[in-house]
């Protein structure tokens, strides 16, 4: 089933992206440190950042981009498309992403700490 997903940029409380994937009425939300790009010259076939993760967000976020309320900065939007979710256990998540800047396999797996999961994102080329 083709689910939508969007990846915001966030200026607060420091500058990060929220990538966000939609699930049963909600944006399951995890906080990266860069957007999970590769650089079309680039020799990396794959990238690794760490995320963490956040309380749910509403849907209103696939489009919204602007001033967030309770003085919490702005979001723009980086990237937006649909997913095919493949697999979905506790503490894993592994989706197809098709977006307007992405286009390959996220695997999210949880680690140790509850909050911090490894993002794993391999481009299809």
């Amino acid at each position: 089933m083709m689910q939508q997903y969007v990846i915001l940029h966030h200026d607060h409380p420091e500058v990060h992206w929220d990538l966000m994937l939609e699930e049963e009425g909600v944006l399951k939300t995890w906080r990266l440190p860069a957007p999970p790009e590769i650089a079309p010259a680039s020799d990396e076939t794959s990238m690794n950042l760490t995320a963490e993760s956040l309380p749910d967000h509403r849907l209103v976020y696939l489009e919204y981009e602007g001033p967030v309320s309770g003085e919490r900065g702005t979001v723009a939007r980086w990237d937006k498309g649909s997913f095919t979710l493949l697999e979905k256990k506790a503490g894993l998540y592994v989706a197809l992403l098709t977006g307007e800047e992405l286009a390959g396999r996220v695997t999210l797996q949880q680690t140790d700490q509850e909050s911090i999961w490894d993002l794993n994102y391999t481009p299809f080329f």
